[in-house]
């Protein structure tokens, strides 16, 4: 298994709270739902996001597949992604420090 991330950037739309919908917001508890479920399962490593919700702000999912192909299909499988609420970009990563 290889390591990956994927960065996330909220749509311009969703950079001001009063914009966000009752549907945007169900979109972003499956996210965190289905982000969760794959950490208790040991598939990612670690997820969080800036402070920012402006274009400057950015979250990130740390995480392990077997090849390219299965990283970019975890990323577009993100409810987020999906629905189009987020931007989403993968890379090959590699943990160089880690705290113990």
């Amino acid at each position: 298994m290889r390591e990956y991330i994927y960065v996330l950037k909220l749509i311009p739309r969703l950079y001001y709270e009063k914009n966000w919908t009752a549907d945007d917001q169900q979109i972003v508890t499956e996210h965190f739902l289905r982000l969760k479920r794959y950490c208790e399962e040991g598939k990612v490593i670690t997820a969080g996001k800036t402070d920012r919700e402006d274009k400057k702000g950015f979250g990130i999912v740390i995480f392990k597949e077997e090849n390219d192909e299965k990283a970019i299909d975890f990323m577009k499988q993100d409810p987020t992604v999906k629905h189009g609420i987020m931007n989403a970009e993968v890379f090959p990563y590699r943990t160089a420090l880690l705290q113990k």
